[in-house]
């Protein structure tokens, strides 16, 4: 693949990422504030709904997947989502909480650096 091949994908990536991310926070304050499901509930379902978006996004637009062994490619982009939610939420403590950045820097950052682990590994592993 060439390199602008590979730019357009992730340019593409990231558009599918901020449609999972309006997904993930519209579904989280409607659960929240409106229905008044417990705050981790909430959230543990706007994540699984924006990952499984993000998914079929990403397997039809991004990457134009036709594996057929589509629970294994979505389960493996799971998983890969859910070790990127564990690095967002490291970089957060680590740049909020012990260096005492502003926190919507260290979201800003976070997202940046997992959005490259996201893509990196759903590329070389989902949908290689």
């Amino acid at each position: 693949m060439n390199n602008p091949d590979l730019i357009l994908k992730l340019v593409k990536f990231c558009v599918v990422g901020g449609s999972g991310m309006l997904i993930d926070f519209g579904c989280t304050w409607v659960l929240k504030e409106k229905i008044k499901i417990n705050k981790y509930i909430a959230n543990s379902v706007g994540f699984i709904l924006a990952a499984t978006s993000n998914y079929w996004f990403n397997r039809i637009w991004t990457f134009q997947s036709h594996n057929q062994q589509i629970t294994h490619e979505y389960l493996s982009f799971l998983v890969i989502s859910l070790v990127g939610l564990g690095i967002n939420n490291l970089i957060i403590y680590l740049l909020n909480d012990k260096l005492k950045l502003n926190f919507y820097l260290s979201k800003l950052l976070a997202i940046g650096v997992v959005t490259i682990w996201n893509f990196g590994m759903n590329y070389l592993f989902t949908f290689s």
